[in-house]
């Protein structure tokens, strides 16, 4: 047998390390998807700096370039440079040398109109003609000008391909005589590197930083928030479970004054009739007798309501016993049960008892208005999950049509374990019978169902026959 066992202290203890768990586990989730917010705004935020850091790296090399052409290499380009007259090129070279020394420009050219080099420090590139492209044009007539910073692999950069990602700037300038120049420089990358460090050294711990302090900020309210839900939903479980109580506290007085009264008085009039009908006139002894059977036949049915509607204990009856009392109604219309409950599982009383009630109404649903010859009650309970299937072979319908009042109660009840967290479905269609599955939550630990059965199988399987 099914039994239902109760221990209040264990279950107050269990329920406040249970709202512990359920405050921490939330203010973990929250410091988790804040955690996550955090690398997914400060992911491209890094990146935006990393590449703000650099244009402003290159501009500052274009900003020196084009002071180092307009006030050290312009006024010595003259006529002689231009025909590579030893001298000149050998003053341009100490004037340029602090800055190849220094400055970390690592390579120096100077090219004219015609797409000639007319000064290098490397003296080979001196005199070369190299193709003009469309921006080289653009920058003579004015254009602005550019600054990269790659890996340098054109046919003018042999000198260059080794050494990496060099930035490369290209300004314009002008001869002594006011022809237009090109000034090119290229430079270690480490000084673009060395910004964006420091850039992002300067701007990435305070970004960090102010959102961890708004994460920490919305840490209290966050938890005063989760603890406010628990608070509100235990006391929508005290009105749910004052509401079920105050239901079947109803049920039980209404049980109680039908069989005390009602029915106790129809029978007294039962038993009158059949005086009447043993004594009375022999023409109208057929009445007696027909009136008796009917009123007998009333008092059946009224017996049966009273048994429906008053509700069993489940803690003195256990789950199965009562469940096995719903057979009455059925067994009378010729219909089979099949019942199976696992041997032991946890569930605590008020689901109990919402359990209990999906079984009753989809059974007086199938006696009433299936037309079955068989139906049958499984209950399964994977970890916190509990399910009850009352499935039947009748004649079906179809959901989406309107009842009337014929479902009003499992329309009612669905609400009711809705409101309880769970989930109720009512799968059906003509002529394919009718699946009730109800799903319940997480159990509490408080209340346990047992089982203590000589069978050796972890279900338990009751058939009840049909009626002859």
């Amino acid at each position: 047998m099914l039994r239902l066992h109760t221990g209040e202290p264990s279950r107050s203890a269990s329920s406040d390390a249970t709202a512990r768990r359920e405050v921490r586990a939330a203010v973990g989730r929250f410091l988790t998807a804040g955690l996550v917010a955090l690398v997914l705004v400060a992911t491209p935020v890094a990146f935006w700096i990393r590449a703000e850091a650099e244009r402003h790296a290159l501009a500052n090399a274009r900003d020196v370039t084009q002071r180092l052409a307009d006030n050290v290499v312009g006024p010595l380009i003259t006529d002689q440079l231009l025909a590579r007259e030893p001298a000149a090129l050998e003053l341009l070279d100490r004037r340029l040398e602090p800055w190849l020394a220094e400055s970390g420009v690592t390579r120096i050219k100077v090219w004219d109109e015609r797409g000639r080099v007319v000064y290098s420090d490397v003296a080979s590139l001196i005199g070369q003609d190299f193709e003009q492209e469309e921006w080289a044009r653009l920058l003579l007539e004015g254009g602005p000008a550019t600054a990269t910073f790659e890996p340098q692999t054109a046919e003018e950069n042999e000198f260059e391909a080794t050494s990496g990602e060099l930035v490369e700037v290209y300004v314009r300038s002008a001869s002594q005589s006011g022809a237009p120049m090109i000034f090119e420089t290229y430079s270690s990358g480490d000084g673009v590197r060395r910004e964006q460090h420091a850039v992002l050294m300067g701007m990435i711990p305070p970004m960090v930083l102010a959102l961890a302090v708004l994460q920490l900020a919305q840490l209290i309210p966050a938890v005063r928030l989760a603890r406010r839900m628990q608070v509100n939903q235990a006391a929508r479980n005290v009105l749910l479970r004052c509401a079920i109580e105050a239901s079947d506290q109803e049920r039980r007085q209404i049980a109680a004054e039908l069989h005390d009264e009602v029915i106790q008085d129809l029978s007294g009039l039962a038993y009158a009739l059949e005086s009447e009908e043993r004594r009375g006139p022999p023409e109208l002894q057929h009445v007696f007798t027909n009136a008796r059977t009917m009123l007998q036949n009333n008092i059946r049915s009224l017996r049966a309501m009273t048994s429906e509607l008053y509700p069993p204990d489940l803690e003195e009856l256990g789950l199965n016993a009562s469940l096995m009392r719903l057979e009455a109604p059925l067994v009378e219309r010729g219909i089979g049960l099949t019942v199976e409950i696992p041997e032991t599982f946890v569930l605590d009383r008020d689901r109990a008892v919402l359990l209990y009630r999906v079984a009753r109404e989809a059974l007086v649903n199938v006696s009433k208005h299936s037309s079955a010859r068989a139906v049958a009650i499984r209950v399964r309970q994977a970890g916190q999950r509990t399910e009850i299937t009352i499935s039947d072979d009748g004649v079906g319908f179809n959901p989406s049509e309107s009842r009337g009042e014929s479902h009003l109660g499992l329309r009612i009840l669905g609400d009711t374990i809705r409101q309880a967290g769970g989930a109720f479905e009512v799968r059906s269609a003509p002529g394919e019978g009718t699946c009730v599955i109800a799903t319940f939550g997480a159990a509490a630990t408080g209340l346990r169902l047992t089982g203590r059965r000589p069978a050796a199988s972890a279900r338990q399987h009751v058939t009840v026959p049909t009626a002859p």
